[in-house]
């Protein structure tokens, strides 16, 4: 195995993780650093970037956005119409009006517990972030928290334990362990309600420790071009109309996921855009704008993601990767180098469900033949891919990062915590308690 190619891999890494965090675009860092494998790894360049089918940076790219743009736009047009006809500002409202408009703290737990009711209910991440995004930006406005605590609430209640630890939920990140092991979506039930709870007060903790913090320093709410105001205060739905849309969604994709009727989502989310053109007709100031603004709001997010599992595939086909591969198989402790193996991959894949499909497919069987029940496999897995979905040039973060308009220097910090240091936390606490039961 050519040391070059390891060291290649190595500082392309750490190359990548300290260009995204100083701002530089997934864009340019993306494919440079891929080049940068490819060069030390001794691959054939054009082979590499573009014309693999399977292993190369533009068609895996390609490959997902093709696969997920659908996504991206529809969820970005439901959540332009909810911020443009002024349904979102209704909504936070009456947030405001439930929980007491002195209280940051309620209006930090009540966004948690949208995003989680959300992706627990099987609605992509993509479309619960535009959807929180667009209530969560009048009651910050309103209630002057400083906006880049909106990253907290979202990890925590939209991107992390709900996909992955607690049992039950249809999400992607524990659909493909059902799928290849052959587990139910409630597999270790006990596993994965220990790893929620223990994130979840971490997380709470930490939240709660950052709005005391902010407010001793006086933060308050910076005005920025999205705000914008769109709408007409004399001209606002009704409670009733501003909710329904989302009720409607809602209402079609939570039975419908739980039943696994296949690709739902492209139907609940055309019914929700059409029926929100139907009943804000007399709200939008124009219907071509905020169609026009919602598409592209979903472009930049998908561009990034897609640039990140480009990169992210170019690393894991490199020759030089099979050592840390060979490595991790060779952990005695059958737990030990399953979490190790899948903490690993999505790592350097910035992708969970990346990561997921990669091990359990290609390791699961040697997992299995170690002496761990497929249950286990299931969810030590699925909680060993949460952290490192936070590293900076991560799908995720990238699409955070684009959906609320913040930088890395201005909220990475939160997700840097939440999902790596307190997710490895809950990891670890997660494996010991697993050898207590399995």
């Amino acid at each position: 195995m050519s040391t070059l190619g390891i060291l290649g891999i190595i500082f392309a890494l750490v190359l990548i993780i300290y260009m995204a965090t100083k701002g530089y675009s997934i864009l340019i860092i993306g494919p440079l650093c891929a080049l940068l494998i490819i060069l030390s790894n001794n691959m054939d360049i054009l082979d590499a970037l573009m014309f693999n089918t399977t292993t190369s940076f533009m068609w895996s790219m390609a490959g997902f956005i093709a696969k997920f743009f659908p996504i991206f736009i529809l969820g970005a047009l439901l959540g332009k119409y909810m911020e443009d006809s002024g349904a979102a500002y209704v909504i936070a409202q009456r947030l405001l009006d439930k929980d007491s408009s002195n209280s940051a703290w309620k209006v930090l737990v009540s966004i948690t517990i949208v995003g989680v009711i959300l992706t627990f209910g099987g609605i992509s991440a993509f479309v619960v972030l535009f959807a929180v995004v667009s209530l969560a930006r009048p009651l910050f406005r309103e209630i002057n928290i400083p906006w880049h605590l909106i990253m907290i609430p979202l990890v925590l209640g939209s991107a992390s334990f709900t996909m992955t630890m607690l049992p039950g939920c249809p999400s992607v990140q524990n659909i493909i362990p059902s799928t290849i092991l052959g587990t139910p979506l409630t597999a270790a039930p006990l596993l994965g309600i220990f790893a929620s709870v223990v994130f979840i007060v971490l997380a709470a903790w930490y939240m709660k420790r950052e709005l005391k913090k902010a407010q001793a320093n006086n933060e308050t709410y910076t005005v920025s071009k999205a705000d914008e105001v769109t709408y007409s205060k004399d001209n606002l739905p009704s409670l009733f109309k501003s909710v329904f849309p989302i009720v409607l969604v809602i209402a079609i994709l939570l039975p419908c996921s739980f039943m696994r009727i296949p690709n739902i989502v492209y139907i609940a989310l055309p019914l929700g855009i059409i029926v929100s053109m139907i009943i804000f007709h007399k709200h939008i100031k124009s219907h071509i704008a905020t169609l026009n603004a919602g598409a592209q709001n979903a472009l930049i997010p998908a561009i990034f993601t897609g640039a990140a599992v480009g990169f992210g595939i170019v690393v894991t086909s490199a020759p030089g990767f099979q050592v840390f591969t060979d490595m991790l198989t060779g952990i005695e402790n059958p737990m030990v180098g399953l979490a190790a193996m899948t903490y690993v991959f999505t790592g350097v894949t910035g992708s969970g469900s990346g990561a997921l499909g990669i091990v359990l497919q290609s390791f699961g069987p040697h997992f299995l033949e170690m002496g761990l029940s497929a249950d286990a496999v299931h969810r030590i897995a699925a909680i060993a891919c949460t952290p490192l979905c936070g590293v900076p040039f991560g799908g995720g973060v990238l699409n955070l990062l684009a959906i609320t308009g913040l930088t890395h220097k201005d909220a990475y910090r939160h997700i840097f915590i939440i999902s790596i240091i307190l997710g490895t936390i809950t990891l670890i606490a997660s494996l010991f308690f697993a050898m207590l039961i399995y």
